[in-house]
């Protein structure tokens, strides 16, 4: 509906475009249609009679030419006067053609016999009016058929040029054309076949030409119908192309010489078809003409209603000035405040007289008056300036932050003679911007440097967001997460926990506390602690995962531990009690033995429960070292020397198949322990890699200097940080099943046939460095030989050695990007952390594919850190071949449970290559990693 100040042109009648743009209606198209159908039935009442001869009247030619052309030239005006306008190439045809028919009319009727002159004028021939009315009744056609051709769309193609250059053309071509057919025939009538008989009649080239130009008038008839949609002038074409073909078919076919009445029916017809458009565009002016009266009065009745609008309007506006809640200045170019609303009074603690006529200067503090300037000049160069953050002074002298919308200010004739402003004040949003910044800034940090895993989901269980950490925890990325569901990660067992613990918490029951199972990258179940909640704002469940690896490592290492000691304990106990038995046994036996010495059967006897007892003695002893309970008697010794002394004794007792290689470090530090025990110990080890080797091998014992630092006995809770003496007895053999490695300290477990071994070897060593306040780690893969390192604590009030002096100096980090390689989680963990702590950039890896595929994707890694066993297709030697080949400028640093020695001469790796035996303390760490990236 239209509003108060819309002048709606349409209101009454919405034809008010040209005719040929308009649609035609379904009204146009049934007036069209009337009148062909008239036209047919008076053709075809007059064709039986087309033939009959009437008077002659020569005056008719006259007339019926004259009224010709005169129709056809208004049509052309009025065609021609929308082309001015509208400037199609399809309209300027369909003016030409009517300035066409209207030429030939009047030359027709200038060249008749006997209407000017008894021959016609032009020097006209018999054949001469003939040849024009088929020029005549051809051409036209023709350019209808111009126009279907360019018409389109709105009309159509429009023209480049200028409009009266075109018109002008058309008038020029129009009449050139016409007297060039004119002259050929009058001037060349003679050359020309005659089109009607001496005596009356039509000959054989009339009938060709008038069935050509019936033909051409029918497909002008037909392309205006196809030529969709239509336009009011194109329905009216169809009429007037219908009432041609009626012209041309009762003068030119079916009547048979001058005056007959087809001769007088045709032109009939001929001139209702110039009046048909001529009609229609006539009546369409006197339509426009009445219209445009009625509007140029409805506007005026409007004017005076504009005013008294525009002068409420001014009035509300001022109204809405004088309560916005926002300051509303305006100012000359000048600088000069010429306007000060009720909210600038309140803002800026200036009363409007105390502002007006003031420097705008008056409220922008010093350091501001430029950009003051600035948006001056920037307002008369016709600049708008929105949103615009600055600060401006109040009259006490406080900041006040603002938003200014500024627009230039214009007079009546439009020159820009000042500035508006809207000063918008946004010191308290801008404060509680600044506030909640730095509560999302705290937010995304604690999301960004969380340890724990946080995830984010929609209430249908889909990742919103997740916490990087994820990638330590799972080893995925948080895009590897985000977008799917959560059924995707959590274990199956523990889906349906989750899901009511979900429900629970929509149910407003919050901060709910649970585990679940998630499962890592590399397929291993990892178990988290969750404490979740739901926000019915955002209808979002927040959930935060600790990371439970750790927790229940420690705990089955502490379980293991305990068990240990349950079973020393137990064990003590019951040597304690059997070496009471055993001495009532070895006490009685003897007085026996001495009561039956002359009796060989029972002495016999006697013999063999001495020799029973006596093993159960041996028993006994290895029970209580197992238990810690045996008598030690520990004394400072040079642990270098008593593997000297344990490598001659045991060169008999392995064999000749077993090649033994000490490798004892320099100014090894002393230890305060039991040497015998320490060479039983040593021996007990020896015999089990002699039979792990049962065709040979080598035999490794090494002795090092080693600091267990902070790290390595938060991953051992049995282990004291400290400096300790290490004693490695390393071979080749066969290797422990990874099942079977967390029972071997076990007593009376042994993998040998039955008679060989009573499995309390390991156990007494365990409990004999145990008792020494030591620590022992067993290091073994199958196929690839065992390592079993004692550490015994370092003995004190001796003086600090070299070695020692070197491994105290100041920890050197440094920032390069280093790739840690280690199969086992937990000491992955361990390694990133203290390498991060050096300062480097850490990247992780838990098998060799992963590797390589991190050193392809970063070109920037610095250092492979590789252990050397890995499960897989690629071991830690191949792993650093491959990405040698790959990075020919990789630095490699290999690290591994075995000892430094066992390895090269287990032939994993050349002599000479570094490698960090395990465990290191943070110093040799340090130092090796320094090493490796300066080699």
């Amino acid at each position: 509906m239209p509003t108060q100040r819309e002048v709606n042109v349409h209101a009454k009648n919405d034809r008010s475009t040209f005719l040929s743009t308009l649609p035609a209606t379904q009204s146009d198209r049934t007036a069209a249609l009337a009148i062909v159908g008239i036209s047919a039935i008076l053709f075809a009442l007059a064709v039986p009679f087309a033939g009959t001869p009437l008077i002659q009247v020569p005056a008719f030619i006259g007339s019926y030419q004259s009224a010709l052309a005169v129709c056809d030239i208004i049509t052309a005006v009025l065609l021609f006067s929308q082309f001015a306008v509208l400037r199609t190439r399809a309209l300027l045809w369909l003016s030409s053609g009517y300035l066409f028919t209207a030429t030939a009319a009047l030359v027709h009727a200038l060249s008749f016999p006997g209407l000017f002159a008894p021959n016609g004028l032009f020097g006209a021939g018999p054949q001469t009016t003939a040849w024009l009315y088929m020029i005549w009744h051809g051409g036209f056609p023709g350019f209808v058929l111009a126009y279907v051709w360019c018409k389109g769309v709105n009309g159509g193609v429009e023209i480049s040029g200028s409009t009266r250059n075109a018109i002008i053309g058309s008038l020029l071509g129009v009449g050139a054309a016409v007297a060039a057919l004119t002259w050929i025939v009058t001037a060349g009538h003679g050359l020309l076949p005659p089109l009607l008989k001496a005596g009356g009649g039509f000959t054989t080239v009339q009938v060709g030409v008038i069935s050509f130009v019936w033909s051409l008038s029918f497909a002008a008839l037909i392309g205006l119908w196809f030529k969709r949609p239509h336009a009011v002038i194109d329905v009216w074409l169809m009429a007037v192309m219908c009432a041609w073909l009626f012209d041309i078919a009762l003068s030119g076919i079916f009547n048979s010489a001058r005056y007959d009445l087809g001769f007088y029916a045709g032109r009939l017809y001929g001139l209702c078809a110039a009046i048909f458009v001529l009609a229609v565009l006539l009546i369409e002016n006197v339509r426009l003409q009445a219209h445009t009266v009625g509007l140029v009065g409805r506007l005026r009745e409007q004017s005076a209603s504009d005013r008294d609008f525009y002068g409420k309007r001014l009035a509300l506006y001022g109204a809405v000035v004088e309560s916005s809640n926002d300051a509303i200045i305006t100012e000359s170019l000048d600088g000069i405040i010429t306007g000060w609303n009720k909210a600038a009074e309140h803002l800026f603690g200036y009363s409007a007289a105390e502002a007006v006529g003031q420097s705008i200067d008056l409220m922008v503090p010093e350091d501001r008056r430029a950009e003051a300037r600035g948006i001056l000049n920037r307002i008369s160069s016709n600049e708008s300036i929105a949103q615009h953050e600055t600060v401006r002074l109040r009259k006490d002298g406080r900041l006040l932050h603002v938003v200014l919308n500024v627009s230039p200010l214009r007079s009546d004739s439009g020159q820009i003679i000042g500035a508006s402003k809207i000063a918008h004040d946004i010191t308290e949003e801008k404060q509680s911007r600044e506030k909640l910044r730095r509560e999302i800034e705290e937010r995304e940090r604690i999301f960004e440097t969380s340890r724990d895993l946080i995830l984010v989901t929609d209430g249908f269980g889909n990742f919103i967001q997740v916490s990087p950490s994820v990638k330590d925890i799972l080893g995925l990325s948080p895009e590897d997460m985000i977008g799917h569901s959560a059924t995707d990660f959590i274990h199956p067992d523990d889906l349906e926990k989750t899901r009511a613990e979900m429900r629970a918490a929509r149910r407003g029951q919050t901060k709910r506390s649970f585990e679940a199972r998630y499962y890592h990258y590399d397929g291993h179940e990892v178990s988290l602690n969750w404490m979740g909640t739901w926000s019915e704002p955002v209808k979002r469940h927040f959930f935060i995962g600790r990371d439970l690896t750790e927790k229940q490592a420690a705990e089955a290492q502490f379980r293991q531990v305990q068990k240990m000691d349950s079973i020393g304990q137990l064990t003590g106990g019951v040597a304690h009690d059997f070496n009471n038995v055993l001495t009532v046994i070895t006490g009685t036996i003897g007085i026996l033995a001495d009561a039956v010495a002359d009796r060989p059967e029972l002495a016999a006897i006697t013999k063999l429960i001495d020799d029973a007892a006596e093993r159960g003695a041996q028993l006994t002893k290895h029970l209580l070292a197992f238990a810690r309970k045996q008598p030690l008697q520990p004394r400072e010794i040079d642990v270098n020397a008593l593997t000297l002394e344990a490598a001659k004794l045991l060169h008999p007792t392995l064999g000749e198949q077993i090649t033994i290689l000490p490798q004892l470090t320099e100014d090894a530090w002393p230890a305060m322990v039991d040497p015998g025990q320490l060479s039983t110990a040593i021996l007990n080890l020896a015999l089990n890699a002699r039979d792990a080797m049962p065709d040979g091998g080598t035999l490794v014992l090494e002795t090092r200097n080693i600091f267990l630092d902070d790290g390595y006995a938060s991953m051992n809770p049995d282990v004291v940080a400290g400096n300790y003496v290490m004693i490695a007895v390393s071979d080749t053999g066969s290797g422990i099943p990874a099942d079977l490695i967390e029972r071997v300290f076990d007593p009376f477990f042994t993998t040998k046939e039955v008679g060989k071994g009573t499995g309390l070897g390991l156990s007494m060593v365990f409990g004999f460095v145990k008792q020494s306040g030591g620590h022992i780690k067993i290091y073994s893969e199958e196929g690839h030989g065992t390592s079993v390192k004692i550490y015994l604590p370092r003995s004190t009030g001796v003086q600090e050695t070299e070695y020692e002096s070197l491994q105290n100096v100041p920890i050197t980090g440094g920032n390069e990007r280093i790739l840690v390689v280690e199969d086992d989680a937990l000491v992955r963990q361990y390694v990133m952390t203290q390498v991060k702590s050096l300062g480097y950039t850490a990247l992780e890896a838990a098998n060799a594919a992963e590797a390589l595929a991190i050193i392809d994707a970063d070109k920037d890694v610095d250092l492979l850190f590789t252990d050397i066993i890995m499960p897989g297709n690629m071991n830690g030697r191949q792993l650093a071949d491959e990405a040698a080949r790959r990075r020919p400028d990789l630095k490699t640093l290999f690290t591994s449970g075995y000892t430094e020695n066992a390895i090269v001469h287990h032939g994993r790796l050349d002599s000479g290559v570094l490698l960090l035996a395990k465990p290191y303390r943070k110093s040799e760490l340090a130092k090796m990693l320094r090493t490796a990236l300066a080699s």
